[in-house]
């Protein structure tokens, strides 16, 4: 048994497909050649799509994807938007200002900006002073990136002047989205399952132990695609609606495990400058829409970028199994070793819970909260060393508290 999703406005049909097949390598055996190959990890972004879904208000977006690492069952039920669906409606804004600035040389990486700037255009919250991290995902050998971010900026100008009324593209964003539908999908020897309830996903995870669980793949895809991993057995928490929740409550805020680091920027960032800091180095923007906070965590990995911020601001953990129910764990305490945790073979991330500043007491009179990362590229990097400190001190400046944590 297959499924469908939505590919550029059209209900295809997909059975037969390895659930290791990557979007990219089925949209190319299809015949949409736009989004190219370059790294297959998701560094380059030539292989840049789009993605129909919700952002962390609520509200219909336009979400840029690296598909050279999200695997093809993930978009069971779906909307893809290709550089091909850009340009069906005629030539869109973010098209008319790459050509009018000179923004191509040899094309190959031309498809991968335009669904970035796409991404951007149907950004409200979109600054012009973010361009820059609006397109740090998408890397130009020939070019160079100066025309490439005069025409975002051209395609920005001319987005606030121009009536949504007859923009295909922003009516599309005014309706419903389904909500995501089970899916037990079996090929080549391989399955893939997609539970909707927490009490499903507990149910798989206790039965299958073998199975690997993914959220959006950005490790995952790259030890298919790199280590060819064969991954017989995944289980997807992404349909798992309470798990995308980001919930305020009176002390703390609570982060479902599969709540990506895009959503979390967008609910949260502003509470937390330390973590919103962070996030502005953490990759890319494509890697960001697809990777969880749960999954950077769980994976344990010491240039982890968030590691070092949640344990400065003494977050914990909520595991739980389908046997032994729930326990929380101070995330000083959940890594063991490299590349080990205190997860156990049956349990799963159903939340990190981190403390709000305005809920902790003491005598503080100051509390100094910052993050650092050096690496060798400002963007899309991984850390050489990366560290965050949470400093409180007294009205006379004497330290009352510090945790200092670092990783790379």
């Amino acid at each position: 048994m297959g499924f469908d999703f939505l590919l550029n406005g059209v209900k295809v049909y997909v059975e037969g497909e390895s659930p290791t097949t990557t979007l990219l390598q089925y949209l190319r055996a299809q015949g949409m050649t736009g989004s190219k190959e370059g790294c297959a990890e998701g560094d380059c972004g030539a292989c840049t799509a789009l993605f129909v879904e919700k952002d962390a208000h609520g509200r219909l977006t336009y979400r840029a994807i690296n598909s050279c690492i999200a695997l093809l069952p993930m978009v069971a039920g779906r909307e893809v938007v290709t550089v091909e669906g850009v340009g069906a409606h005629g030539e869109h804004p973010v098209q008319a200002a790459m050509v009018k600035h000179y923004g191509s040389q040899c094309g190959y990486c031309t498809p991968g900006f335009i669904c970035s700037m796409f991404e951007g255009y149907y950004r409200g919250n979109l600054d012009p002073s973010h361009v820059n991290d609006q397109l740090s995902g998408n890397l130009c050998r020939c070019t160079g990136y100066r025309p490439i971010r005069e025409a975002m900026l051209e395609a920005l100008e001319t987005r606030n002047q121009s009536s949504a009324d007859d923009d295909l593209f922003q009516l599309r964003l005014g309706r419903d989205l389904p909500a995501s539908a089970p899916l037990e999908y079996h090929a080549h020897g391989k399955t893939f399952l997609r539970p909707t309830t927490f009490r499903q996903l507990l149910e798989l995870r206790a039965t299958h132990p073998e199975a690997a669980l993914i959220a959006g793949a950005t490790e995952i895809g790259v030890e298919i695609n790199k280590k060819r991993s064969p991954y017989p057995f995944l289980i997807s928490t992404e349909g798992v609606h309470e798990l995308a929740l980001i919930e305020e409550q009176e002390s703390t805020w609570r982060i479902g495990g599969a709540a990506t680091l895009t959503a979390i920027e967008e609910k949260i960032g502003a509470e937390f400058p330390i973590l919103q800091k962070m996030l502005t180095v953490f990759a890319s923007r494509q890697i960001r829409s697809r990777a969880t906070l749960a999954g950077n965590l769980v994976t344990a990995s010491p240039i982890g970028d968030t590691a070092p911020v949640l344990l400065a601001l003494d977050a914990s953990i909520e595991l739980e199994s389908l046997a032994r129910g729930a326990r929380i764990v101070p995330l000083s305490e959940f890594f063991l070793a490299y590349r080990k945790t205190a997860l156990l073979p049956d349990e799963v991330v159903r939340a990190i819970l981190l403390p709000r500043e305005a809920s902790k007491k003491g005598s503080a009179t100051k509390r100094l909260r910052d993050s650092y990362k050096v690496s060798k590229r400002r963007e899309l990097d991984i850390s050489i060393v990366a560290a965050a400190f949470a400093i409180d001190l007294d009205e006379h400046d004497v330290v009352r508290s510090a945790r200092l944590a670092y990783g790379g």
